[in-house]
């Protein structure tokens, strides 16, 4: 009977996957190339001992809240409602902003909350949607963002709920750094600046290893390296303004920049299609029903009737977009079609849980979830888009 009893919590994954400690790092902005500058031998030492997709593929659009939802949710933007940044519901005449913590405007189910509901406690440092109104819905630990907090700051909060009693300690970790996020817009992601905000990035997982070194759990520890989406250049020279080309005709527009939604007005239904069908030129023009499947970007009534896609480089904007460049010339940006190597951001994963040495292709960031489920031996929501069989082969439980 004993026998019997071990061999099904071996199937099961309780045994194999123990207790674990994983600790889920987002460096916002960090694209896929940047490891490949000599300037990170820290993030080196993971690459070569632990585990490197060669990209990681964002959600559509290659927004920084769509995306950190994505890879906590394992669900589309369609499907866990976070569009955009910024987005309104038409219907009520609410708007979503970056600080919006209304429990109704996040869909689905985060990691940290399938962690909880499983016994396992967590706690995390500004993911997006880890403060929300319902306490409930909230990590174990988590804090209220602050844009101008130290980094080092940030890490030794996870290392001092680390050293937490057993019993209160959190085992899933979520940390976030906006650093070549920031720099990457303000000077291009090909800037010398650029490059020591990749250094900065190194520096910190030093200090978060050497932080886990002095409480001895360097080698308990699972960590998971990822971006939320890359990023590309771009130019006043090369922008197509919206409002121009619809002047005189009634709708609302929500976001800019790389992509657009346009909601027309009834009246001018027809002839904003039209203009909009016949200027294509460095954009591509979506009714939202006949978005391509590959966007995964159609179904959910919060998306505008027409969705406007640029070229990789290209800017969609407003008048008062151009008096906002000439203040702030960002030369670098995102958003753009998921599937523009540029777009994509990096997952690099090291600890016991991984294989060591081993490098595979583009994981796609809807598969992190499923993987944190197999990593803690916890079951897998059904009705999620990530899917283990695409990225599950990285782990190594032998």
């Amino acid at each position: 009977m004993k026998k019997i009893i071990l061999l099904f919590l071996i199937l099961t994954g309780v045994l194999i996957a123990g207790n674990p400690y994983v600790i889920l790092v987002s460096f916002d902005g960090f694209r896929w190339d940047y490891v490949n500058r000599g300037v990170t031998p820290n993030i080196q030492k993971f690459i070569d001992y632990g585990v490197h997709a060669l990209s990681l593929r964002p959600a559509f659009p290659s927004k920084t809240f769509p995306n950190h939802y994505s890879i906590i949710t394992g669900l589309y933007p369609q499907n866990h409602g976070i569009i955009s940044n910024r987005f309104g519901n038409l219907h009520s005449g609410e708007w979503f902003g970056m600080r919006t913590t209304k429990n109704n405007w996040w869909v689905g189910r985060a990691f940290w909350e399938t962690a909880e509901y499983n016994g396992i406690t967590t706690g995390t440092y500004f993911w997006p949607g880890s403060r929300l109104d319902d306490e409930t819905r909230r990590p174990t630990y988590s804090k209220v963002y602050e844009h101008e907090k130290p980094y080092e700051e940030r890490i030794d909060s996870l290392i001092k709920w680390l050293q937490f009693p057993k019993e209160k300690r959190p085992h899933f970790l979520s940390i976030y750094f906006d650093e070549t996020d920031t720099k990457g817009h303000m000077y291009g992601p090909n800037s010398p600046e650029i490059n020591l905000s990749i250094q900065r990035c190194d520096s910190l997982l030093s200090y978060m290893i050497l932080g886990l070194e002095k409480i001895g759990l360097i080698d308990s520890v699972n960590i998971i390296l990822t971006s939320d989406h890359g990023m590309t250049e771009i130019s006043k020279e090369r922008t197509i303004n919206i409002e121009q080309m619809l002047d005189g005709l009634e709708y609302t527009a929500t976001g800019g920049d790389p992509f657009m939604m346009i909601q027309p007005s009834e009246k001018d239904r027809e002839k904003i299609k039209t203009r909009l069908e016949a200027n294509q030129r460095h954009y591509k023009f979506y009714e939202r029903e006949n978005v391509p499947e590959y966007y995964y970007y159609s179904k959910n009534g919060l998306i505008s009737d027409f969705v406007l896609i640029a070229d990789l480089g290209w800017m969609l904007i407003h008048n008062d977009d151009l008096e906002k460049w000439d203040n702030y010339a960002s030369v670098g940006t995102h958003g753009f079609d998921h599937n523009q190597l540029d777009m994509h951001g990096i997952f690099i994963a090291k600890g016991p849980a991984f294989k060591k040495g081993y490098k595979t292709g583009t994981v796609w960031n809807v598969d992190i979830y499923p993987l944190l489920c197999e990593i803690f031996g916890i079951p897998q929501p059904q009705n999620i888009d990530g899917k283990l069989e695409r990225i599950g082969f990285i782990l190594d439980f032998n």
